[in-house]
């Protein structure tokens, strides 16, 4: 089943693409403009739903003592080739196996060997499978990047809305991110209110600011940066354009 995306969700896999152990939420939230648990929660729903598969590191195996990579080319009937990769996979020294869906060859494998002696070793085992091999080569080295088409850093214009829930009784719930130069940043929400910057409608919820929840108050100030839970009754306006965005007049 597809897992429909969007730009946060996109903008998030491909900073865990980048470099998934050293982009913490806090990181990635800075880049793709939503709170640090609006990542958390964004990156457990990609793992539930399977698009996350796993966190794996990328190692250079002729580094780690000298060891050879070894890529097998090999064809299957359709019918076996699932089960036979399953099979192939629990051969040791075998890493990744790639089911091919057009071409003569139906399975690329890939084999980690301490010399040419322990690849052929992994070759006879694969044969043995009913796994015909057509060509192999060694890999001097993997070079690989994000998807770059899931960056979509800058692609954001105005006040960053990153979560939205229907309630109901004609309600809404919705996070957004306070930008520099936004007309609410620097004054307390009794400010906002006295300058008709919130809707009557309009309920700061929470404000989230570095990690941290902070139940808001007439004296909370908001800053730039803050990501601000908002509930919104009735009629109130959802178009905020330089309440929580940039582009405030001096």
């Amino acid at each position: 089943m597809v897992y429909g995306l969007d730009d946060i969700d996109r903008s998030i896999l491909y900073h865990l693409s980048r470099d998934a152990r050293r982009n913490s939420a806090t990181d990635i939230a800075d880049h793709v403009r939503v709170s640090a648990q609006t990542v958390r929660n964004r990156i457990k729903q990609l793992e539930e739903s399977g698009v996350i598969k796993g966190y794996h590191p990328q190692i250079d195996y002729e580094r780690a003592d000298g060891l050879l990579t070894n890529l097998f080319m090999c064809t299957t009937s359709a019918s076996d080739r699932e089960r036979l990769a399953r099979q192939a996979l629990q051969i040791p020294g075998v890493v990744n196996i790639r089911e091919i869906m057009t071409g003569h060859t139906d399975l690329r494998i890939t084999a980690i060997g301490q010399d040419t002696d322990e690849i052929s070793q992994i070759a006879r085992a694969i044969t043995d499978l009913g796994i015909d091999i057509e060509e192999e080569d060694l890999v001097r080295r993997e070079h690989v990047s994000p998807y770059r088409k899931f960056d979509s850093d800058g692609a954001q214009q105005g006040p960053a809305i990153t979560d939205f829930l229907s309630l109901a009784g004609d309600a809404e719930l919705l996070e957004i991110t306070v930008e520099e130069g936004a007309d609410i940043a620097g004054k307390t929400l009794e400010e906002a209110n006295a300058n008709d910057l919130l809707d009557e409608d309009v309920l700061v919820i929470t404000i989230e600011r570095d990690d941290v929840i902070i139940t808001p108050r007439g004296k909370t100030t908001v800053k730039a940066g803050d990501a601000v839970t908002l509930l919104l009754r009735g009629d109130a306006d959802a178009e905020f354009g330089t309440t929580f965005g940039a582009g405030a007049e001096d």
